[in-house]
């Protein structure tokens, strides 16, 4: 598809391109809103994702600003359509039409719903179904099954259409991803309170949402939104392949759920000997395919003339359809287009309340101690300053160098682990436990491997990581809730991150760690840190590089080296795991272009083949690496 390159483009007078009429669709979800321009001959000119929008959640600035930004950054197109989640009325409609005529003036403009464009973009003209299938299209009714963050059943036989549901989370949403999200959230507290097991399901939610124990979830759940738990879903479903038995009940219903409303509305469209085609679409029927197969079956057992089929284009272009039907229409003022059918509390710790040993400990710490060289800090140039700093980073990887037997054996240890089926935790408090987590984050799409196979926890959990948690890290007890709840065994790697060497979350977590079995290991920069024999890690690392330039300020040449020293952990373990080859990163999950452009690089610095046949061989391979090479290889 060709993209119009670059923001603030200007625009056309005329709306067309080299003589041809330009058709805008929108098509505006709870997710996301995508736009795409074509011109007559049904070709996209450009696509554009921005966010999120839904008419009941947005006001009038708001909605004008939202179109105004897609406006910016194409040309001026001679007729649009707008296909919204939330709109139900003619009130709705006009306040699309009204806030589309700021930003595109004086064009023709149709404002629907989103369940209108996804079914339109289901019988579109380029919509790819083979000759008989498509001639059987045009005579069905048809029932979209949408389920992705909400859900929804809408059927148009006709003129005549049909929903069921649609009336948003609180109130309904059956079979949605906020649904399944909720149900997993609910589930595992109920099995917690009557098993007193924290249950595999509920250690895949802790992982995701970055919290360390079950109480957490009570915060989290009071401000997350509608989105935020949907996106808990992901992980229901990931537990369902490992056959988690609540996982399995959660989408046994959520199928059968979707199944009922489907039916529900076909039987308003037709009888039930008539065929009838229900489409598939939204983000959880779309991406899944098991859960897609069960709600087909379920459907095609009560339905014996059901055609189950996936929405295989984007609503967008259902929009751009509606958009090609208001060619002829002349602008009226307003914009004001013909509407369209349908509608426990930590501990705070101080330095009074350590150990005497530990507190001693802690002032003889490198990182509390003053650097002699930064002393005049407050009166330096800036330019001298900016010289003084940068030369005290000079050193790090000299100090890491000197532990570099050490760093091997912790590679070595975490290979292990992850070969056998283990993870690798980092677990650390403020900059140390931000690092850690930041590390964990950029291994599925560096390495793809599965988000729990690298995992990071911070004191605090969640919101620690971008504001303090008073006493967060003072507390080891919440250290060794989350190696709990984690569910950390013996084929297991911990990695304790703490500058001071005596973080007690830290400490909590590595003691707990350790009891189950696991291998520990510490990264500190404090040689005079005091451990007991119950508390004491495998293996300690710990570089030498001395005062911060900013007393006390961990963040600095402590960070430097954290971060240095995670990168060799997770770089040279994944290149022993085989997803390495040369320098290149043959498992990258090309999730967006810039890594489908790498992915293609790859592909043709490993092949020899050009870049055209190393697209359409990733294409084939749903762009996996290894797999394309294979195709390209035989």
């Amino acid at each position: 598809m060709t993209r119009l390159q670059g923001q603030g483009r200007p625009r056309t007078a005329s709306g067309k391109a080299g003589g041809r009429a330009l058709r805008l669709g929108i098509e505006a979800g709870a997710t996301h809103t995508v736009a795409i321009l074509a011109d007559d001959a049904d070709r996209a000119l450009a696509r554009i994702a921005t966010g999120p929008a839904n008419i009941r959640l947005l006001d009038e600035r708001a909605l004008r600003r939202h179109f105004q930004e897609i406006a910016r950054r194409l040309p001026k197109p001679t007729a649009l359509a707008i296909g919204m989640a939330g709109a139900r009325t003619e009130t709705d409609r006009a306040r699309i039409r009204a806030a589309a005529g700021v930003a595109w003036p004086g064009v023709p403009c149709l404002a629907t719903n989103d369940l209108e464009t996804a079914l339109q973009a289901a019988s579109a003209p380029r919509h790819r179904l083979d000759a008989e299938t498509a001639a059987l299209v045009q005579k069905r009714p048809r029932v979209l099954v949408l389920s992705g963050t909400g859900s929804c059943c809408f059927g148009r036989a006709g003129k005549r259409t049909v929903k069921v549901g649609g009336w948003g989370h609180i109130l309904g949403d059956k079979g949605s991803g906020y649904e399944i999200g909720l149900r997993g959230l609910k589930a595992v507290v109920y099995y917690y309170d009557r098993d007193r097991r924290w249950p595999s399901l509920g250690r895949r939610l802790l992982r995701a949402l970055q919290l360390n124990e079950p109480n957490e979830l009570i915060g989290w759940v009071q401000s997350a939104s509608k989105s935020d738990i949907a996106r808990l879903a992901v992980d229901v479903f990931k537990a369902w392949e490992n056959k988690d038995p609540i996982a399995t009940d959660i989408l046994q219903g959520a199928a059968a759920s979707l199944a009922e409303d489907a039916l529900a509305c076909a039987r308003q469209l037709a009888r039930k000997n008539v065929a009838v085609q229900f489409v598939m679409a939204g983000s959880v029927l779309l991406r899944q395919r098991r859960f897609v197969s069960v709600v087909s079956r379920l459907i095609r057992a009560r339905w014996p003339k059901a055609l189950v089929t996936p929405l295989r284009r984007e609503s967008a272009w259902g929009a751009v359809e509606l958009a090609g039907q208001l060619k002829g229409v002349q602008s009226r003022p307003g914009n004001a287009g013909p509407p369209a059918t349908g509608e426990t509390l930590p501990t705070n710790g101080s330095m009074e309340s350590l150990p005497e040993a530990d507190a001693r400990a802690l002032v003889l710490s490198p990182t509390e101690q003053r650097n002699p060289r930064s002393m005049n800090l407050d009166k330096l140039s800036l330019a001298a300053a900016i010289e003084l700093m940068l030369n005290e980073e000079k050193g790090v990887p000299r100090a890491l160098l000197a532990e570099c037997q050490k760093i091997e054996r912790a590679i070595q240890f975490i290979v292990r682990s992850l070969k056998t089926g283990g993870r690798l935790f980092y677990v650390g408090a403020g900059t140390s436990g931000r690092l850690g987590v930041l590390d964990a984050s950029e291994c599925p799409p560096t390495f793809q491997t599965e988000p729990d196979m690298v995992q990071g926890i911070i004191a605090g959990g969640q919101r620690a990581l971008w504001e303090a948690v008073e006493g967060a890290e003072d507390d080891p007890q919440a250290g060794v809730r989350a190696l709990e709840f984690r569910g950390v065994t013996s084929r297991d790697t911990v990695v304790g991150i703490a500058a001071s060497g005596r973080t007690p979350f830290v400490r909590g977590a590595l003691r707990e760690a350790k009891r189950r079995g696991a291998v520990t290991i510490l990264l500190s920069f404090n040689p005079n840190a005091q451990w007991s024999a119950a508390e004491r890690p495998r293996l300690t690392i710990v570089p030498r590089i001395g005062p911060e330039v900013l007393t006390g300020s961990t963040r600095l040449k402590a960070g430097t080296a954290t971060k240095l020293l995670l990168n060799l952990f997770t770089t040279l373990s994944m290149v022993r795991l085989g997803k390495v080859l040369s320098n290149l990163m043959i498992d990258v999950k090309a999730s967006n272009q810039k890594l489908r452009d790498r992915a293609v690089r790859i592909v043709c610095a490993l092949t020899g083949a050009d870049a055209a046949q190393a697209q359409a061989a990733l294409m084939k391979a749903e762009w996996q690496i290894k797999s394309a090479c294979r195709q390209l290889h035989h």
